[in-house]
């Protein structure tokens, strides 16, 4: 970046900044909210009597509504807007919180977790074209990096506090400490956030700083979309869409397994107590963190800014990131908790870093007025192999009594993800948008 360029930044505002920031604190609302059923399991298992497989099919039912609702959803936030689809999600959070406080059993643990996947589907499209709007081009690893990163504070976060309140006040405990942090996240989003040009017009964003944006390559956010199933069919009809799904829901089985299954592994593997395993978790996740927000965000932006070939910056940060996160199979033949937590913290770290450089492909290659459609369509790929994650790691933990065949399988998962984003992805061009039928 030039004297000039450094100037113009600086000069131009930090409204985009606090948008982030507001993401962010989403994001890590919206993970706390997940994790704290990886934490309560535990006691859940022996309260409700589950296996291992059973609490697998809970963790994944979440996923079932989650993943089933990105493709509509994404055409949905292109129609209504970010604003208005994440002030229903957000509240459908805490509702989701508060009836798994009240579960009595199996069917309303089910009920509560698939009403959570339906609040939490917008999420990350929402975020993901956020960022498209409100960032130029050359700061989306970052702006994505805070975005993706307040989600792994979450586990940094989140889980020591979740394992203190379930130790001391019982599980049904952690929900309503969720449920109560989601409604103060719907003030929170309802009263700051606003688009670009609704900044604009309010005073909240200076008119360079808007320029800036635009300049930079920022989405207008009054593209014109196509229909929903034009604009689907579409996408479905591009190799790009496919390279960047599969290579994402690589990221997302792995991401899945540890979220769902770390606390459970220490436990099982090490005999690690409830608490001491809070802590314990928080170290791959703190880990990861900081290296998402250098490596992923800072080193990302400044090498597409020194190279100039967005191509090539993201692939070799992408490539070598996977290749880091293949690391998390090294745990299968760990003899202690603390070489367990050497893999994991270098795994966990390798897969952070590679969500800025792969998520924010979304907005480079999408057609104007698409980000919505094509995240949903990405995040529903993902999350579509990333639902058979928590079941299969507690099927093979059935069947061998050990988390080493788990942890195998998600390394060739790991390995297709790379090849994905590879060979399939291609060059990082926008792609073309959907065809118009002129009328007769």
């Amino acid at each position: 970046m030039t004297t000039a360029e450094k100037t113009k930044t600086r000069t131009a505002g930090r409204t985009r900044w606090a948008i982030a920031g507001v993401l962010g604190v989403g994001s890590f609302v919206n993970y706390v909210d997940r994790v704290n059923l990886s934490i309560a399991g535990p006691e859940m298992m022996r309260e409700f009597h589950l296996s291992a497989a059973q609490l697998g099919v809970v963790a994944s039912a979440f996923l079932w509504t989650y993943a089933v609702l990105q493709l509509p959803i994404g055409a949905i936030i292109d129609r209504i807007g970010v604003r208005w689809v994440n002030r229903a999600a957000a509240l459908l959070w805490a509702i989701a919180s508060f009836l798994t406080a009240a579960a009595g059993g199996l069917g309303l643990l089910m009920v509560s977790r698939l009403v959570l996947g339906f609040g939490e589907a917008p999420t990350i499209p929402a975020g993901w074209k956020a960022i498209g709007q409100w960032f130029p081009r050359s700061e989306r690893g970052r702006a994505t990096a805070i975005f993706d990163g307040c989600a792994k504070i979450s586990n940094v976060l989140g889980i020591p506090v979740m394992a203190f309140l379930v130790t001391a006040y019982g599980w049904h405990a952690a929900f309503v400490f969720t449920g109560i942090l989601s409604i103060g996240y719907l003030l929170v989003w309802w009263l700051l956030y606003l688009t670009p040009k609704q900044a604009l017009e309010r005073g909240r964003l200076s008119p360079e700083e808007f320029a800036y944006l635009r300049e930079g390559g920022a989405d207008d956010e009054d593209a014109p979309t196509p229909s929903s199933l034009t604009g689907l069919g579409h996408l479905l009809r591009r190799r790009k869409t496919w390279g960047l799904a599969l290579g994402y829901a690589s990221y997302t089985y792995a991401y899945y397994v540890l979220l769902t299954w770390l606390p459970g592994y220490l436990e099982k593997q090490f005999g690690v107590k409830l608490l001491a395993g809070g802590f314990y978790t928080m170290i791959p996740w703190l880990v990861a963190v900081l290296a998402q927000f250098l490596v992923g965000g800072i080193v990302l932006d400044r090498l597409i800014a020194r190279t100039g070939d967005e191509t090539k910056a993201r692939r070799i940060v992408l490539v070598v990131s996977m290749l880091v996160s293949l690391s998390v199979a090294g745990a299968a033949y760990a003899g202690s908790v603390a070489v367990a937590l050497v893999f994991l913290s270098v795994g966990a770290a390798g897969l952070a870093v590679s969500v800025p450089a792969g998520s924010s492909i979304v907005a480079v290659i999408a057609p104007e007025g698409c980000s919505g459609t094509l995240g949903g369509l990405v995040n529903f790929v993902a999350n579509m192999i990333g639902i058979a994650a928590p079941i299969v790691t507690g099927a093979v933990v059935d069947v061998t009594g050990s988390f080493a065949g788990a942890f195998l399988v998600t390394g060739v998962v790991l390995l297709a993800g790379i090849f994905c984003y590879t060979v399939v992805l291609g060059k990082l061009d926008r792609m073309p948008a959907a065809p118009r039928k002129e009328p007769a």
